[in-house]
């Protein structure tokens, strides 16, 4: 278990936004707020190990409005070779600090900074994973 984990901790960290591999994105699954589960790619800002990944928003965007009622969500890093499947709950930043340390470059094309009020930091915290790497299987929770 502990090679796939640190395998997963690694290909998470290589998608984020500072990382090396060109999809920096993932797959967010949330309930909608009709009740019903909805699934988008979104942008990976930073990642702390497997335990958070951090995302960017607005604070009136659908993502984070559904967190804001219900935070429950899940989170695929997926490719040919591995699918990543995180299950926690999103929770929305707005503080300075989180803010200005999650900014990347493309972000100023939908804020005007990282000082924005609508820019907001959503951060997933892993309760519970399934990974499939090198052909293995390991699930368990944090």
């Amino acid at each position: 278990m502990e090679k796939a984990m640190e395998k997963a901790i690694e290909i998470i960290r290589e998608r984020t936004f500072s990382g090396s591999d060109s999809r920096k994105y993932c797959v967010l699954a949330q309930e909608d707020l009709d009740g019903r589960i909805t699934a988008a790619v979104i942008t990976a800002a930073k990642a702390d190990g497997i335990k958070h990944i951090n995302l960017c928003s607005g604070i009136n965007s659908n993502w984070a409005q559904r967190a804001l009622r219900d935070n429950r969500a899940a989170i695929c890093f997926e490719s040919d070779e591995y699918c990543i499947t995180l299950r926690g709950s999103l929770d929305i930043l707005t503080d300075e600090k989180s803010k200005q340390e999650n900014w990347y470059d493309g972000l100023e094309n939908h804020f005007s900074g990282a000082d924005d009020p609508n820019y907001c930091v959503m951060r997933f915290t892993t309760e519970v994973y399934k990974l499939f790497i090198d052909w293995e299987e390991t699930e368990g929770s944090l």
